[in-house]
């Protein structure tokens, strides 16, 4: 299997599946195209994905361009991995959560996007992004509640993967979650996901520049 992502500073899209796909514990390549480069980038991610967008997950003839139809495809090709939690219930949610950021979240997606190599430092969000942390918060307490943590739907599943991107913008740029709503569990949970040491090793990768 080759992953194709970009630059891993910048691509939260990319760093979905490739938590997902270390999850499985399976062997693959990847190869990080530099994003933001002005006529070269899209021809380079070309060359690999027909969307001309990052990820896109190669196994041998089989092309998939979407960052949750990747994790679909490895939660079925690894089940033994447990991406999706074994119960219905918690299934069903874990897979609504995942959606809802695959489509939604707009303002906080554009307003404070995932920079890995920026300082910490403070911003107050618009009116717009508000609203996406409140929906942020009240869903991280719903899951937390109903499925007891320590992740959204108990043990670590593709939501999860689909939320470590958000928790590393409300580290960047001082956001907190108790601004926006009730706080609850929410923050410890946020600290969870940015201690996993898959993404510790994905974050180290970004900083220093190279491949993990």
């Amino acid at each position: 299997m080759e992953l194709v992502i970009g630059t891993k500073r910048w691509s939260s899209w990319s760093l979905r599946p490739w938590l997902a796909l270390r999850k499985t514990g399976a062997a693959f390549t990847e190869v990080e195209i530099e994003l933001r480069q002005a006529g070269t980038s899209t021809a380079a991610i070309l060359a690999h994905s027909p969307s001309g967008k990052v990820p896109a997950l190669k196994v041998g003839d089989l092309v998939i361009w979407d960052s949750l139809a990747i994790c679909e495809y490895l939660a079925e090709t690894f089940p033994e991995a447990g991406l999706w939690p074994a119960d219905p219930a918690a299934r069903a949610q874990a897979r609504a959560a995942s959606a809802e950021m695959h489509s939604g979240f707009a303002s906080l997606r554009g307003e404070f996007p995932m920079a890995l190599d920026e300082a910490l430092h403070s911003r107050a969000p618009s009116e717009a992004t508000a609203a996406d942390l409140r929906r942020l918060s009240a869903l991280f307490n719903q899951m937390l509640d109903a499925h007891g943590g320590p992740f959204l739907a108990g043990p670590w599943s593709i939501a999860d993967a689909f939320f470590t991107p958000v928790a590393t913008r409300l580290r960047t740029y001082g956001l907190r979650l108790s601004d926006h709503g009730d706080a609850g569990r929410g923050a410890e949970y946020v600290n969870r996901l940015l201690a996993d040491p898959h993404f510790k090793a994905w974050e180290e990768a970004a900083v220093r520049g190279t491949g993990a």
